[in-house]
């Protein structure tokens, strides 16, 4: 007896709270377990497989790849490659994908009394403290990148925002950066909790300023 054609596997359909409501339907494209970081890390610009592995310890390498599938599928991120000489690919957001920031800001503000003592077990990186700072720059005038030591390393964010889906923050130092500053973590979670001024920091010391220029000189309360 000849065997019947097959049909097309048709890829699993992801779970869904099938509610209508906004809340359910987003949490239908972003709710999974390490999505949100994975956005998290993408809002520093586009990743390599490999570096989005290397800043989400704990996350399996099925895991990843299966999440930034879902996330292809969902339109948050799109994936392309580089030209030469570089060879590889990178995953970048997509327009609907930066709109998920005020919600990674929202979650940080909400989350950020909770960051107490470090625990033993607690990774860290430095750029991940940007969100929170982020939330300090809010009411500068004067637009421009702010490049941001910690002892646990170099950061930049880009205070006024991000125009045409641009990076709000990366790692490492910034190519062009219109102001430096230097402070320890304490004081950035400070700031980002609402528990200490940007003003008052810089004024009393625990916030120093390095650079010239309007953005540098604001900063100084000048």
């Amino acid at each position: 007896m000849p065997r019947q054609p097959q049909s097309p596997t048709r890829p699993a359909r992801r779970r869904s709270y099938d509610q209508f409501c906004a809340t359910a339907r987003s949490l239908d494209f972003v709710g999974d377990r390490w999505t949100l970081l994975i956005v998290r890390e993408l809002l520093a610009g586009p990743r390599r497989y490999t570096d989005l592995h290397a800043d989400l310890p704990g996350v399996s390498t099925d895991v990843l790849a299966s999440r930034l599938k879902d996330m292809e599928q969902s339109g948050l991120v799109t994936r392309r490659r580089l030209p030469p000489p570089a060879a590889a690919s990178v995953y970048e957001l997509t327009e609907r994908g930066h709109g998920l920031l005020p919600v990674l800001a929202a979650l940080a503000e909400w989350g950020a009394p909770a960051l107490t003592d470090r625990r033993p077990t607690d990774a860290v990186r430095a750029h991940w403290f940007a969100l929170p700072l982020l939330r300090a720059l809010d009411g500068l005038t004067n637009p421009g990148v702010v490049e941001v030591r910690l002892d646990e390393g170099v950061f930049h964010v880009r205070a006024g925002g991000a125009e045409g889906g641009a990076a709000v923050y990366g790692d490492g130092p910034a190519a062009h950066a219109d102001v430096r500053i230097a402070l320890d973590v304490e004081v950035c979670l400070a700031l980002g909790r609402g528990e200490l001024t940007l003003a008052g920091a810089v004024e009393d010391g625990r916030v120093e300023v390095s650079g010239d220029g309007p953005l540098a000189t604001e900063l100084r309360g000048g």
